[in-house]
């Protein structure tokens, strides 16, 4: 005959063994599927983020040639005056440059992204006209404005 103490010490000890294996199977398979869902979401969303550190990039580079503009009225280098595409810096992963050379009257400034990045390159020239040249899969390109997030067209 077990006495009362006995009873509550068989009581205490099958609550003390913890998760039952169905349990925890069931707890990775949520976890699982919750991973399969956010982790793309949120891949996106800093790729978006990075994204607009090229795009800050183009308009400071674009600000720089027009100033270049008005002190020389070309584009281009003039004597020690170097055109400001042709120094330009990395813009978080994105890499600033100038497509081409830039002469008296035109310029196409790109930012081509590596890392994270990669595969997208965006430009834009004297007359402000942005454009996306290439775009991972599902993002899209566009001749008329930069694609800044997956899914948007043109």
């Amino acid at each position: 005959m077990k006495t009362p103490s006995m009873l509550a010490h068989s009581r205490q000890a099958a609550r003390g063994r913890g998760f039952t294996l169905i349990e925890l199977m069931i707890t990775v398979v949520i976890v699982g599927i919750l991973t399969m869902v956010a982790y793309p979401t949120y891949r996106d969303y800093v790729v978006r983020g990075q994204i607009t550190d090229g795009i800050n990039g183009l308009a400071a580079v674009r600000a720089n040639m027009e100033r270049h503009f008005q002190d020389n009225r070309t584009y281009a280098t003039v004597g020690a005056f170097t055109t400001p595409c042709a120094a330009a810096p990395a813009y978080g992963s994105f890499n600033v440059s100038c497509s081409g050379a830039p002469d008296a009257t035109t310029f196409t400034v790109q930012a081509v992204g590596s890392g994270a990045t990669a595969g997208f390159t965006f430009t834009v020239n004297q007359l402000d006209v942005r454009a996306t040249t290439a775009a991972p899969a599902g993002w899209g390109t566009c001749a008329t404005q930069w694609i800044t997030k997956k899914g948007q067209t043109c």
